[in-house]
């Protein structure tokens, strides 16, 4: 998965925004003001994504292209090297999930609001 496809896939999802709050080089993508993945547009080495804690763990035993991720919370958050590695459809699936982890712990008023969208 190259830049402009990940970008994309995001962007593509219900109520999505995209910010640098973190400087220049961090893209981050959000929903209805939460946090659901980033990657460092530079370089584009690894791409952070929410999780829940026990899928991390396994995820971080079974494949060698995940790791906790970089100036995150290492129980929720992995960092997935996108070339490569791993299947595209498997990365493609942590970015859907985490997204939807991120909507289901959204309030009901925020997630009335996304529908609306």
């Amino acid at each position: 998965m190259d830049l402009e496809s990940f970008r994309n896939l995001c962007l593509a999802k219900k109520g999505v925004t995209e910010e640098f709050p973190f400087g220049e080089n961090t893209l981050v993508f959000k929903v209805m003001g939460k946090m659901f993945t980033l990657a460092d547009v530079v370089d584009f080495s690894g791409i952070n994504v929410k999780v829940d804690p026990e899928r991390a763990i396994e995820l971080r035993e079974r494949h060698d292209a995940i790791t906790p991720a970089y100036h995150m919370n290492k129980k929720h958050w992995i960092t997935v090297t996108p070339e490569g590695m791993l299947p595209e459809k498997l990365l493609m699936q942590l970015i859907d999930d985490s997204y939807l982890l991120v909507v289901n712990g959204l309030t009901k008023r925020q997630k009335s609001t996304l529908q609306s969208m």
